[in-house]
């Protein structure tokens, strides 16, 4: 959802960490007002300073978060596509659904018990370097106490991260509660998409209670909570929504796989093929602006785009092989789909939407078919006119 304009930071655990625009932006703010509280509770420091770090261990508290819903679903089998900061937070972007009520459950409950402990090391490091006053005060933000700086910060820390905890578990799509929601519901029922409809209707209506909640604020005198509170509900409302009607439709698939809609003859370049062969004999024949790169044994390795190719000097050309230039294959790429895959899985694609295309591969990495997105679009209209 956010993947594609996001900056990538870095790698951990193999997984891309990347950050929206929006959360520059949220940062500045939330260190714009600890400045001015950490001014009231810790003087004699560096307020802007404390903010800044309080600020960045923040979204680390978020990362870690996200971290252990990717760890849990990798350990299932499920791959990450990537991990994305933005302004409300993080999302763990998992490259297929989960698969069964348990998975569905382990994977949800996962950043909840991350940031239990996070807020509970806070809380035992805050004691035991002050008072369980002190640190109380800190945590409630009360600006008549005056603490030390790291009680100061550790109790923001605590405090931040029991509104995450707590936000998290509220029972709606696509919060990590309403995640777990689902799952219970569809291991009741046994139906993926009624229990995701289900937990879609509850995300809608918390949202359209916290926009209330929202409005109250905002005729209080509180304008920067009560508008914060009711943009959150509004996206929330708005992302379960958009669950529900996703769930609806899925329905009318959940028959379809990757393989039935895929083109079964896909026209692959050899890694091992020079950058002039390429030129002559694939990009110049079929005029596509990329293809997919195998290896000897037909195994999925990569994608060599147009452009890369001309990036290299036409002399040097038939001296660099197409691995050189090509974009790998790796975890996280989104280059790739099992072909026995639900049809289902392919809507929500960072590659798909990226390439216009993705690859489906078979269980021992073979290339066997590329999906276009307009082949997905017909699949897709013959479902709706059914």
């Amino acid at each position: 959802m956010f993947g594609g304009a996001s900056l990538q930071l870095g790698r951990v655990f193999g997984i891309r960490i990347g950050v929206d625009v929006s959360w520059f932006f949220v940062l500045f703010l939330i260190i714009w007002q600890l400045t001015n509280y950490y001014e009231d509770v810790a003087p004699g420091s560096n307020a802007f300073v404390l903010a800044t770090v309080s600020a960045l261990a923040f979204f680390l508290s978020i990362l870690l978060h996200e971290l252990g819903h990717a760890v849990v679903a990798i350990r299932n089998g499920i791959p990450i596509e990537g991990i994305d900061l933005w302004m409300f937070g993080g999302v763990a972007r998992l490259g297929r659904d989960t698969d069964s009520p348990g998975v569905e459950f382990r994977v949800a409950i996962a950043g909840p018990i991350v940031t239990l402990l996070i807020a509970a090391v806070c809380v035992g490091v805050g004691v035991a370097i002050s008072s369980g006053d002190q640190l109380l005060d800190s945590s409630r933000f009360a600006e008549t106490g005056v603490v030390g700086a790291a009680t100061a910060v550790l109790g923001y820390l605590a405090s931040v991260n029991v509104l995450v905890l707590v936000f998290n578990l509220i029972p709606g799509f696509p919060l990590d509660g309403g995640r777990i929601a689902r799952a219970i519901a569809w291991w009741r029922t046994g139906d993926r998409n009624r229990a995701t409809r289900l937990a879609a209707r509850l995300g809608r209506g918390v949202g359209w209670l916290m926009v209330g909640g929202g409005l109250v604020l905002l005729i209080a005198g509180y304008w920067i909570t009560g508008i914060w509170l009711a943009f959150i509900g509004y996206f929330l409302a708005q992302a379960a929504r958009s669950a529900e009607a996703q769930a609806t439709f899925a329905g009318r698939i959940e028959h379809l796989r990757v393989s039935d809609v895929m083109d079964a003859e896909p026209v692959a370049i050899p890694e091992t093929l020079d950058l002039a062969g390429a030129e002559n004999e694939y990009f110049l024949r079929y005029g596509w602006p990329w293809f997919p790169v195998v290896d000897s044994d037909g195994h999925l390795v990569g994608v060599v785009a147009h452009e890369a190719l001309l990036s290299v000097p036409e002399q040097v050309r038939p001296s660099r092989p197409v691995a050189s230039v090509m974009a790998r294959d790796e975890v996280g790429s989104g280059l790739r789909v099992d072909l026995e895959e639900p049809l289902e899985s392919l809507l929500a694609r960072e590659g798909l939407a990226r390439l216009g295309a993705i690859m489906a591969v078979d269980r021992d990495g073979v290339l066997r078919g590329i999906v276009t997105v307009e082949a997905l679009r017909r699949a897709l209209r013959g479902a709706v006119t059914v």
